[in-house]
């Protein structure tokens, strides 16, 4: 598998005040890695820095095999505001190909063409010309996951893509992200607050905790200290 994502030493600080440190990970080509931690633990710090919004203060992220850090389609949390945007479900597809316009004034025939690919991918055709306001909140969770695929060929970063959801809508989501990653190869990064979830889905886990973070297989993370404190109470229930 080829390595698309490597964290190297690196550290950030918010407000003056270190929230990762020392941390060293590597994302390949088809993995899924889940993201966990305490509030405060920098989980939307290092997102930004995935996403080349935020220089490390120490240490380097680096893009391999030609991934570019706008090439990754990224979910980010949404906003009151952003789930009231007034636009219909194709524009807010279509809208995902922002990034690989370039100078072009208007969306290209092929922009189209990926718009309506992934419309077609996550089953919402039926809502292509409805307002996105006017959707529930898995519905507009899956125009955005679709919106995301339309930026990201390779990799996809997911901040906590279920919150607000019901428990039926949020097991639908969680099985089509991991339809994405297991059928299609699409590598997933996703920030989640769900450790069971996580560990039921991921193939790699990276739990943060200042200079004490934790990265490694799911398996390995089950067994690890910090795993089993945090998740074997609930490994039976996950099995059956």
């Amino acid at each position: 598998m080829e390595e698309l994502l490597k964290c190297e030493g690196v550290s950030f600080s918010y407000e003056n005040t270190g929230v990762i440190k020392n941390l060293s990970f590597c994302v390949h080509s088809g993995d899924y890695l889940c993201i966990v931690g305490e509030n405060g633990s920098g989980k939307s710090t290092l997102t930004r820095g995935i996403l080349g919004l935020k220089s490390p203060a120490e240490g380097k992220i680096i893009r391999e095999n030609g991934l570019k850090a706008n090439e990754i389609g990224y979910l980010p949390q949404q906003t009151p505001a952003q789930k009231d945007f007034p636009a219909n479900v194709f524009e807010v597809v279509l809208s995902g190909r922002l990034n690989s316009r370039g100078f072009r004034p208007f969306y290209s025939a092929e922009d189209k063409e990926i718009a309506v690919h992934n419309i077609h991918r996550l089953g919402i055709e039926e809502l292509v010309r409805r307002s996105y306001r006017d959707l529930s909140g898995g519905q507009q969770q899956r125009v955005l996951l679709a919106r995301a695929l339309c930026a990201g060929k390779k990799m996809l970063l997911l901040d906590e893509p279920v919150t607000g959801l019901d428990p039926i809508v949020t097991e639908d989501m969680y099985k089509l992200i991991n339809e994405l990653n297991r059928k299609e190869g699409i590598t997933i990064i996703m920030v989640s607050h769900d450790i069971n979830a996580s560990v039921k889905y991921a193939t790699h886990i990276l739990h943060l905790n200042g200079d004490k973070s934790f990265f490694g297989t799911t398996d390995e993370y089950i067994k690890s200290p910090m795993g089993r404190y945090f998740f074997s109470d609930e490994k039976t229930q996950l099995e059956d």
